[in-house]
């Protein structure tokens, strides 16, 4: 089934014809994404031929909405404008604002997600400085390479690290994923472990469910307490990276005393019955053992 993208989704892109916009639109196209317009208003008006497509250009989300019946927004808007192009999104109602960019200003982050939520909660929003989300064979929406696992499968994937989401991909590949989401490494995301835990607990698709997390904050403690009380689903597996003492470049990767720690996130998920692989290889070996294929 996949959770929050599926094949009839109808995706907008924010900044699509600026270079990193365009790259991405043709990678998505590529991978089978229906993607309906792009938004500029210095451009709108326009089609733009990607790879022999004409996708059309408008002034405004709502407007591009109006015209295609768009459903998801994709931001690959610069930093200094994200915010406004977040919040855009989000007073034209949305379902789903997929927010790219990284090196948003940290009060930026949280004055669109405060808008967001202030507008009832609508808007889901994925990120900032995230790598967006697939849903093999269906849909992809940011800049995770489709080819990596091309085909759906029988894991859902929750992820901090853009990287580790795509080397896990490629060591499960065979097995395949229902969605795989990047959440985003930055101090305030809109998306929590919790909230791809909750959707894949319901998703049918999903018989297994790995999250990958890294050193600093407690969002995985909190999905471990979670985990505990509400996750049923069988061969339930996570996995993290990073040892303490490295130097990481998110801004949510900040230990405070023994919180955020590797050790403390590992003891948390384990007491929840959770069985943690320290690298990516080694959850892999963790996911083939439940499902019999170790």
């Amino acid at each position: 089934m996949a959770i929050f993208l599926t094949g009839e989704s109808r995706v907008l892109v924010q900044g699509m014809t600026g270079a990193e916009g365009m790259r991405h639109t043709r990678r998505m196209l590529a991978a089978g994404t229906r993607i309906v317009g792009g938004v500029n208003p210095r451009k709108a008006g326009r089609v733009v031929d990607v790879d022999d497509r004409g996708v059309p250009v408008f002034a405004t989300v709502a407007e591009g909405m109006a015209a295609t019946g768009a459903d998801v927004s994709v931001v690959f808007v610069p930093p200094p404008f994200a915010r406004a192009a977040v919040e855009e999104a989000a007073d034209a109602g949305i379902g789903l604002a997929v927010v790219i960019t990284e090196g948003i200003p940290v009060h930026d982050a949280v004055a669109f997600h405060a808008h967001v939520r202030a507008l009832g909660g609508a808007t889901r929003v994925i990120g900032p400085n995230c790598p967006g989300l697939i849903s093999p064979g269906r849909s992809n929406a940011g800049i995770i390479p489709a080819d990596i696992a091309p085909e759906p499968g029988r894991i859902g994937l929750v992820s901090k690290s853009g990287t580790l989401t795509y080397q896990l991909m490629y060591e499960l590949r065979d097995i395949g994923f229902s969605s795989a989401v990047g959440i985003g490494g930055d101090l305030v995301v809109g998306t929590t472990h919790i909230d791809c835990l909750a959707a894949f607990e319901a998703d049918p698709d999903a018989e297994l469910i790995v999250l990958i997390g890294e050193i600093g904050g407690d969002a995985e403690e909190r999905a471990a307490a979670y985990v505990a009380a509400h996750v049923t689903k069988p061969g339930y597996v996570a996995g993290f990276t990073a040892p303490e003492g490295r130097t990481m470049g998110h801004a949510g990767a900040i230990v405070s005393g023994s919180t955020g720690t590797a050790s403390a996130k590992r003891a948390a998920l384990e007491a929840a019955g959770v069985a943690v692989g320290a690298t990516p290889a080694e959850t892999a070996a963790l996911v083939r053992g439940v499902l019999g294929m170790g």
